[in-house]
């Protein structure tokens, strides 16, 4: 892979650069780009590849055109947690397999960049939310899209002024629901009551609600303050919730219609309405309670669509053998990118 010219800056005073990824499907016809604010960028094009690998690519080449300290400033969960929470330590131990044993993906691209960053010793990482408005965050992310249309790099200084606009992934602020507090939003979803212990209390379903409540904790001190929504169907939807309390977070509860607890056992609708009560809000979808089970499910389906777009990050409780929790995941990660969904083994 080509790499650039090198910028060269003193310790005492370490570059930034801003990074970004695309894709022209995913995958299909890739872009990266990287830029330093009032300085130079540079961006190159890949003909089959993922939102993942372009993140990857992006921030590596950024690391290996630019030499002295730099801090890489990225909307990729997925890059800067690897290095924030040294998942890089525990793939080298298990012989770069991850924690299910399994082989970490695009390790073709990890291992050159993790060595390189162990190397240099002067590289940090910070995350910045992509599509809100930082004017070096969309420069990245127009040039990595014109990239990954036009399948060809550019470098300069400056911002071009032929760009075209910023990236659509993730969740426009104008299509935000109104009734929808601000601020980042972190939805919790996942397996029914049958694969998280049952619908009493249990020990899975209890391990299952300490690990969503210390992802949840580990979220925001790394990316800050949200808020939690739930749908608060039986199973990860309401261990989400409940996480989410105990921790301290503000709650809103989505129903896809009036009452959809109706036809649940007494103690399960009495859970249900102590997590509606102590939600900041309880929005409801659609006024029209469906009259049989095929239309319920239709009902879900439109929320679950209806949730991907409002929200900016998903924690999925999913054991990646469920159909239909595979699906929602499918459905996430098209409006999210892949690395806005994080999981929980239940």
């Amino acid at each position: 892979m080509r790499h650039h010219r090198c910028v060269t800056t003193s310790a005492r005073h370490p570059n930034v650069a801003y990074t970004d990824g695309a894709c022209s499907g995913n995958p299909g016809p890739g872009g990266w780009a990287w830029a330093i604010p009032g300085g130079r960028f540079a961006s190159g094009a890949e003909g089959h590849s993922t939102n993942q690998r372009m993140e990857l690519t992006a921030a590596h080449q950024a690391l290996s055109s630019i030499q002295g300290p730099l801090t890489i400033v990225s909307d990729s969960t997925y890059v800067v947690h690897c290095f924030r929470d040294k998942w890089y330590e525990g793939w080298r131990k298990r012989g770069w397999k991850n924690s299910k044993r399994e082989p970490v993906a695009n390790q073709d691209l990890w291992e050159p960049f993790i060595n390189e960053y162990l190397e240099r010793g002067d590289v940090t990482f910070e995350w910045v939310k992509g599509h809100a408005g930082d004017p070096m965050n969309d420069l990245v992310d127009r040039l990595a899209v014109e990239a990954a249309v036009t399948q060809a790099g550019r470098t300069g200084e400056g911002e071009p002024t032929d760009l075209g606009p910023p990236d659509a992934v993730g969740p426009s602020r104008d299509r935000r629901d109104k009734r929808l507090p601000a601020g980042r939003l972190v939805l919790v979803a996942g397996h029914r009551p049958g694969d998280v212990g049952g619908y009493g209390e249990n020990p899975i379903s209890d391990a299952v609600r300490a690990r969503i409540g210390e992802l949840l904790v580990g979220l925001r001190n790394v990316d800050g303050p949200f808020t939690v929504v739930s749908g608060l169907r039986l199973g990860a939807e309401q261990l989400g919730a409940e996480a989410a309390l105990e921790q301290g977070f503000a709650l809103v509860a989505v129903l896809p219609f009036p009452a959809p607890d109706a036809l649940w056992p007494p103690e399960a609708r009495r859970r249900f309405a102590g997590l509606v009560a102590q939600a900041k809000k309880a929005l409801i979808l659609d006024r029209k309670v469906p009259t049989s089970k095929q239309g319920a499910g239709m009902a879900l389906g439109k929320r679950d669509d209806w949730l991907a777009q409002q929200v900016d990050t998903a924690v999925v409780v999913w054991d990646r053998q469920d159909a239909e929790v595979g699906r929602l995941v499918r459905v996430l990660e098209d409006h999210l990118g892949a690395d806005q969904v994080l999981f929980v083994q239940p």
